[in-house]
């Protein structure tokens, strides 16, 4: 049966700004087939044996129009989620989508429109917009960290740092709002961090070179290689054995700057660990060419969306419940 909907907290009166990724770039980055799994999978979770409360109190013809409002300002992100949420569980339903993916709005916009049968409205009704207040909160926090960065030529990414089971969702979100993707799983590249190397080298610089040429030359040619380096001692051993890019982890806004110097071009220099929007402007003044934030996806609030549905029901008797067995 439909959960009942938890309060969205609502966020202070967000200042988003149209993202720097262009909107048609989006077009076709989000595969159907995975958003299709991820919906029946929550669907199946959310009304296992159907809705037996729409079931007990709608007519089983009755129509609804429902409309998805936005209650704060933000960046949309899952719009088409929310539209295949509606039509997987009725396939006749029609979905106007009134604003893209990518796009800013403010509060009191209508997002979407959507009729069809009021009995499937409902019964994904929660399933659609936990999806798009998920996605547009993370579109809206990256638009953000975007905006800090605009113009210094750093590039904001993501991480692994993503919910289970919805990182093809998050990460999309992550590109509405003008960031962009880092390694999509470990399967994807290398990045050797501070643990990878304790147990190889024993912490000790010197030896680092010969690991991780011995590591490279294990790889193909269009494998990314990174290295994760916590200490300046550490940067020329690593760039010693031609990585691709060297992560500064929670560095100083000294050691950044000092740490880019270092580098000199000869490999992209990332920088991790105490980025909020405080500190992320600063950041991106040091001339770092990427900025990591887990926080994008692993501790956004929902964004306050709400579905407004209008019933069209015929007067006649309810339809009994389907019985199940068992």
């Amino acid at each position: 049966m439909t959960a009942p909907a938890a309060p969205a907290a609502t966020r202070p009166a967000a200042r988003p700004t149209a993202p720097l990724t262009s909107l048609p770039a989006l077009a076709g980055t989000l595969p159907a087939p995975a958003v299709d799994a991820v919906l029946r999978a929550a669907l199946q979770e959310d009304a296992p044996y159907g809705d037996i409360t729409s079931q007990v109190l709608i007519p089983a013809q009755a129509r609804a129009t429902a409309v998805l409002n936005a209650r704060v300002p933000g960046v949309l992100s899952g719009g088409e989620v929310f539209a295949a949420a509606m039509k997987l569980t009725d396939a006749g339903a029609v979905v106007e989508l009134l604003v893209n993916d990518g796009e800013a709005f403010t509060a009191g916009t209508a997002l979407a429109r959507v009729t069809g049968n009021a009995r499937a409205v409902l019964l994904a009704e929660r399933v659609g917009l936990n999806l798009v207040q998920r996605m547009s909160a993370i579109a809206t926090r990256t638009a953000e960290f975007v905006a800090l960065v605009h113009g210094t030529g750093a590039r904001i990414t993501d991480t692994r740092k993503t919910t289970p089971g919805l990182r093809v969702l998050e990460r999309y979100a992550v590109r509405c709002g003008g960031g962009a993707n880092h390694r999509f799983s470990l399967s994807d590249a290398v990045l050797a961090k501070d643990n990878h190397l304790a147990v190889l080298t024993g912490s000790d610089p010197a030896k680092l070179t010969e690991v991780l040429r011995g590591a490279k030359a294990q790889l193909g040619h269009t494998t990314h290689f990174e290295v994760e380096v916590d200490t300046m001692e550490q940067i020329e051993p690593v760039l010693a054995a031609g990585v691709d890019t060297i992560m500064l982890d929670n560095f100083s806004l000294a050691e950044l700057a000092a740490g880019v110097e270092l580098v000199g071009g000869r490999a992209r220099v990332e920088a991790s660990g105490n980025v909020n929007l405080a500190t992320v402007a600063d950041i991106a003044a040091t001339g770092v060419d990427v900025i990591s934030i887990g926080a994008l996806t692993h501790s956004v609030t929902a964004l306050d969306l709400g579905l407004d549905i209008e019933l069209d029901v015929e007067p006649g008797p309810v339809s009994a419940p389907e019985q199940t067995a068992g």
